[in-house]
């Protein structure tokens, strides 16, 4: 087993509790390309909060050399290897999302579950969340309730549109406990990985650190991505129209009829279509 693959172990741990932060780090060359598009990101949209920088591949602006380096992230064979052993040899890349959090007023994440806003079904997924910076306590690391994804199921959410949030879906459900919580440090170029039902959420960041990370987001090609269903999602700052997401075969056959036809040729933009 190459080293850099999950162990029968962490597979099982993952199985039980929902997430794992597997050995693999990133190399450093990608993340320093990662980190710097992002300050490019952050210093091109001013008006745009950096918890709401979503990357929609596709979209028609002008690529640059640098485009690349979160979809190359995110199609990587080994970052593949992973997601395979956890949901098998056909895999669908159909999102993404910069996570960054600026030091001393970054947003709160609410608990949630990622599946409350998506249009996939069956619901299945992992989210491969790679960490640009450390990520700390301190600075709004991201909380999960290990165990949390065994019901299978969508806990009650709420709407909550303060704009102290992120997001504005937030669990209200008599069987979620706080209590409960871990805090998943990690180091810049770490990753963590969890499922599509795992709660999950993160504080604000009142911290003098920033703390950025960038999610892909894979799903079993045996399920559908479900255009006709695709409700636009998001929070006070993010709206998209999930239904125009380009979506990408990363490995093995599409099982479930899936549309691959739109945005692929094109580079991704930062915006709120997709």
């Amino acid at each position: 087993m190459a080293a850099d693959r999950l162990s029968p172990e962490e597979v099982a741990r993952y199985r039980e509790q929902g997430y794992i932060v597997p050995r693999y780090r990133v190399p450093a060359a990608r993340l320093a390309a990662m980190r710097a598009l992002l300050e490019r990101l952050i210093a091109e949209n001013p008006g745009r909060r950096p918890e709401h920088l979503v990357l929609r591949w596709g979209g028609g602006v002008a690529a640059r050399p640098t485009d690349a380096a979160f979809l190359d992230h995110a199609r990587d064979p080994e970052i593949l290897d992973l997601v395979e052993q956890l949901i098998g040899p056909d895999i669908v890349l159909w999102g993404s999302h910069v996570f960054c959090k600026p030091a001393g007023h970054g947003l709160e994440v609410p608990w949630h579950q990622d599946g409350q806003y998506w249009p996939i079904r069956p619901l299945a997924s992992v989210t491969v969340w790679l960490a640009l910076d450390a990520s700390r306590r301190e600075n709004g690391c991201l909380r999960v309730i290990p165990g949390s994804h065994r019901t299978q199921s969508i806990y009650h959410h709420r709407l909550d549109e303060r704009p102290a949030l992120a997001i504005n879906q937030v669990v209200d459900d008599a069987r979620f406990d706080e209590g409960r919580a871990v805090d998943v440090e990690l180091e810049a170029g770490q990753l963590s990985i969890h499922d599509v039902y795992m709660l999950h959420g993160s504080r604000p960041n009142r911290s003098d650190q920033r703390r950025a990370g960038f999610a892909s987001r894979y799903m079993p090609a045996t399920s559908l991505y479900d255009r006709s269903i695709a409700f636009p999602g998001g929070s006070a700052g993010i709206k998209q129209n999930m239904a125009l997401r380009p979506i990408y075969l990363v490995r093995g056959q599409d099982r479930a009829g899936n549309d691959f036809s739109l945005g692929q040729d094109r580079p991704f933009q930062v915006g709120d279509d997709g």
